[in-house]
């Protein structure tokens, strides 16, 4: 992303980061619609964008349901998001849903929002996002889909994913896998990173242009992340 100032206006990414930690709170709505109908990343199939709802945990839920922050205006083309490896354990046919919060999952809420845009600042509806990451103590699934799934973005670019704070993975930093594809677009395969992790310095995969704004929060934690698409 570019952090230089364009006739005085912060850049997309500069507002984000320094606004952010203002905002996260009317994002802690978590969704809980589910579905069990695989895809491909090649065939996108909307469905209908996910209700923002909260949930603290697999059985408890809150009653409030804020509204995401509208996108904020841009004064130059933001870079596109950088890509990375999709490392060993990426699986396809991932279910639709919002929420990783099932039987056998425990750990430190987190709470992933932001949007998909392009290169223009314009969203993307209905693009196509899948997640996957490994649980608390550092291991992945491979062979079901816990802590992996698919969703859309609304109309106006958004998506919500509640999960839980993957743990360290032997040799490398903390992070989150994740696929990205516009409606008949190329798909973006990156990663995910937090802030202030002590392998951040040591991890060579780790790129500091994709690093979330996260912040502590009554239930856990909250990221916020925009994806700039070509």
């Amino acid at each position: 992303m570019k952090d230089e100032h364009v006739s005085g206006t912060l850049t997309r990414r500069q507002f984000i980061q320094g606004g952010a930690a203002a905002t996260v709170g009317l994002l802690l709505a978590a969704c809980g619609a589910e579905g069990n109908e695989p895809t491909t990343m090649a065939s996108p199939n909307p469905t209908t964008p996910p209700q923002i709802a909260a949930e603290v945990s697999p059985t408890t839920a809150a009653a409030d349901t804020p509204i995401l922050s509208p996108t904020p205006a841009c004064a130059d083309d933001d870079d596109p998001t950088p890509a990375q490896t999709e490392g060993p354990y990426y699986t396809p046919d991932t279910p639709e849903r919002t929420n990783f919060w099932e039987d056998g999952i425990t750990g430190t809420r987190l709470l992933l929002t932001g949007k998909v845009l392009t290169t223009g600042c314009e969203p993307v509806a209905a693009a196509l996002i899948d997640f996957w990451h490994c649980d608390a103590n550092g291991t992945y699934d491979n062979v079901g889909y816990k802590l992996r799934g698919h969703q859309f973005t609304d109309a106006n670019g958004n998506f919500v994913l509640d999960t839980v704070l993957p743990g360290l993975y032997p040799g490398r930093t903390r992070h989150i896998h994740v696929k990205v594809q516009g409606p008949n677009k190329p798909v973006l395969t990156t990663q995910l990173y937090f802030p202030d992790e002590p392998q951040n310095s040591r991890d060579g995969i780790y790129h500091p242009d994709l690093l979330m704004t996260v912040q502590a929060t009554a239930d856990g934690m909250a990221a916020v992340f925009d994806f700039v698409l070509r």
